[in-house]
């Protein structure tokens, strides 16, 4: 099956510092991820994992090579353009999940909508969507009042409200029992089924099997790429 790339990076190279203190994050890496399609990316601690997640989603910029989100040259924009860009394509969720406490989980959702400029009847009305198809009928409800999961379903809900096609997700199950790290996925492959471009990372083997591709990072690199997912794990 071919895919139309949503985002591609091109021998990108990152490195932290300069000398004999350089850090090699990146290391010349070529990958595209097409509508459509869900990416899982594997690798040990320090493999450069987060780092490829940063540069495809435009959090920071490649020392060298480049970058490019619908086709979109990432290294081309200002700050304020990448900021945008971020807003309308590209959908994040972090590890540990950054929703803001004293906002409720309809509220957290539609903040990225109402910075960029989504009038508050119409961003309330896109939360309201998102998180009904993450499953959550709480929306009034602050963070801490919140399972983990249902977080997690809230922080999924932000990243997808609106129209971006771009979805990174680092760890997304990582301190979720594993139903729960089930429902999860089950929600990022459909969203992808849907049509957008998933860069997943995880260290467990039963979420990369979810993906059409898995990706093996080392040093910096990719060491190996699979196409085929295991059925048989889902």
């Amino acid at each position: 099956m071919s895919f139309d790339p949503v985002v591609r990076l091109a021998d990108a190279t990152r490195v932290h510092g300069d000398g004999p203190q350089a850090v090699h994050a990146l290391r010349g890496v070529n990958l595209e991820v097409g509508a459509g399609e869900l990416v899982a990316v594997m690798g040990s601690s320090g493999s450069g994992k987060s780092t490829l997640l940063n540069l495809a989603g435009g959090l920071d910029r490649p020392t060298s090579g480049a970058v490019t989100v619908e086709g979109t040259p990432l290294t081309s924009l200002t700050a304020k353009e990448l900021a945008a860009l971020r807003r309308r394509h590209v959908g994040y969720v972090f590890q540990d999940l950054n929703l803001i406490p004293s906002l409720t989980a309809a509220e957290n959702v539609m903040l990225p909508r109402e910075l960029d400029g989504v009038r508050a009847k119409q961003a309330r009305r896109e939360a309201l969507a998102a998180l009904a198809e993450v499953g959550l009928d709480e929306p009034d409800r602050f963070p801490d009042e919140l399972s983990g999961g249902q977080r997690q379903r809230v922080a999924i809900a932000r990243a997808l409200a609106g129209e971006r096609r771009l979805l990174l997700a680092d760890e997304p199950t990582g301190a979720l029992d594993t139903p729960t790290g089930d429902e999860v996925l089950q929600l990022l492959r459909a969203r992808c089924d849907a049509g957008a471009a998933v860069l997943l990372v995880t260290h467990e083997s039963r979420y990369a099997a979810w993906a059409d591709r898995v990706v093996f990072l080392r040093d910096g690199m990719i060491a190996d790429s699979t196409d085929a997912a295991l059925e048989t794990a889902r």
